[in-house]
């Protein structure tokens, strides 16, 4: 949990420049996984073998099945990678991916787990916000020469600064920073918000990282994660903030009938909530790729597309439902899309993305991906692995509900960060195209494990 921030360790062997998801997390996940399994053998400890395994399992099976399947196609090689040596990557990355859920699953059954967990959680979060405030020092102030945190920098991760002076925090880009926020942190600080239900004794805890994570989600300027967190924190607060939304509404309509002073209070809340939106809007407005969402003059889909620099995203995704549309139910083979992407682009991304000239370049070496989870997806494993993965989603979604139930406040709390995660992680995978990243699996994996055993109990 401390060393999840960390997306890019530089520090991994066997690894060419071009492989980015590179969780830190991996190294001390591996020694708990062997220590797990060792104490699982001599019966010191049980595991938990929730029934999200069923669905999870009849994915992996389909998707080995399929890949096997690719090798039959085997695509033309593209630019010195063959379906094999991709292939394999793909698989790796999804069990690692994997391991990640099994090991959140395993690790988290009753209340005390879950405090264990988030504590260590957010103790990687301070890390995270120090570093994102360092940045911003170097950013905005004179303090520290920016080459000088660059070197600090570039000691463990596979990138320097961002140079329009965007937050990147641990990350290896602000949109990483802004969805890991978005989908592993702010969830548990939203719930805590929402069911008063507190980690520590510090009751001021949770709304002090909850203010400072909102802000560096600002500061990353990632438009995809701060339409993720408005976005998944309303519709949360919607689904499981009725009770809160009705007192704190009572509560204000009732000040207006009593003093003076209680009614220039709540007018003051409103000013206050009218300048912080106002102030974002001004503060993200200063970044021209931000402005270019409502100052533009495209006058088609396609010109709006690329005018908001999205072009390149929607036209890798475009080329790779080509290969869906060959192989609409089983798909090319996890990590196969991308032999299908270059000769399939659109005609207007031709012409007008430059992102897109430059990869065309033949000197550029670089293996194009979707950039769309779902994209991929349909196009690596099909109409039945598309269904096979959304089966185990909202088995998964299933599960959070489930503690509900039980009706206590700690199970309230992740009842509300699990959903607050799971819409996040569904937003979020619109955005990027790795199974590698512990954002779509750690969350997931804890409310699974602890689901598990509130339903054991029950059946008990």
């Amino acid at each position: 949990m401390l060393t999840v921030p960390v997306t890019s360790f530089r520090w991994f062997p066997f690894l060419g420049d071009g492989t980015l998801v590179r969780p830190l997390a991996l190294y001390p996940l591996a020694l708990l996984l062997s220590l797990l399994l060792i104490q699982w053998r001599r019966g010191k400890i049980k595991l938990n073998w929730a029934g999200a395994l069923i669905p999870l399992g009849a994915l992996i099976l389909f998707i080995v099945a399929v890949t096997s399947f690719g090798a039959l196609i085997d695509p033309i090689p593209l630019r010195g990678q063959i379906y094999s040596g991709r292939a394999i990557r793909a698989i790796a990355t999804l069990f690692i991916g994997l391991s990640f859920f099994i090991s959140a699953m395993w690790m988290n059954k009753n209340e005390e787990d879950l405090r264990f967990t988030i504590r260590w959680l957010f103790a990687g979060l301070c890390l995270d916000l120090a570093w994102s405030g360092l940045q911003a020092v170097t950013f905005y102030t004179s303090l520290l020469k920016k080459e000088m945190v660059t070197h600090w920098q570039l000691a463990f991760s596979m990138r320097e600064l961002v140079r329009t002076n965007r937050i990147s925090g641990l990350a290896y880009e602000p949109a990483w920073l802004a969805g890991q926020l978005a989908t592993i942190f702010i969830p548990f600080l939203f719930a805590s918000l929402l069911t008063n239900f507190h980690i520590t004794r510090l009751k001021w805890l949770e709304p002090v990282l909850l203010a400072f994570s909102l802000l560096t989600v600002l500061a990353t300027y990632s438009r995809g994660g701060l339409l993720i967190t408005a976005a998944a924190s309303g519709l949360t607060f919607l689904f499981l903030g009725r009770d809160v939304m009705r007192t704190i509404w009572k509560w204000f309509i009732h000040g207006f009938r009593g003093r003076l002073i209680d009614i220039l209070f709540r007018v003051g809340m409103l000013g206050v909530i009218v300048g912080i939106l106002v102030g974002s809007f001004l503060f993200l407005g200063q970044k021209n790729f931000f402005r270019r969402l409502w100052e533009t003059d495209a006058k088609s889909l396609n010109e709006y597309v690329v005018a908001i620099n999205a072009g390149a995203r929607s036209a890798y995704s475009s080329g790779a439902l080509a290969a869906f549309e060959e192989y609409p139910l089983t798909g090319v083979g996890l990590g196969a899309s991308g032999f299908y992407i270059y000769q399939n682009l659109p005609d207007w991304a031709l012409t007008t993305v430059p992102e897109i000239a430059k990869q065309l370049n033949p000197q550029n070496r670089l293996y194009p991906n979707p950039k769309n989870l779902y994209v991929r997806l349909l196009a690596e494993t099909g109409l039945i692995g598309f269904f096979l993965f959304f089966a185990f989603q909202f088995y998964i979604l299933g599960d959070m509900l489930s503690l509900l139930r039980r009706q206590e406040t700690w199970t309230r709390f992740a009842a509300v960060a699990g959903t607050f995660a799971w819409l996040a992680i569904a937003l979020y995978n619109l955005t990027q195209d790795s199974l590698t990243t512990p954002n779509l699996w750690l969350v997931p994996g804890i409310l699974a494990g602890l689901s598990f055993t509130s339903s054991y109990k029950e059946i008990k």
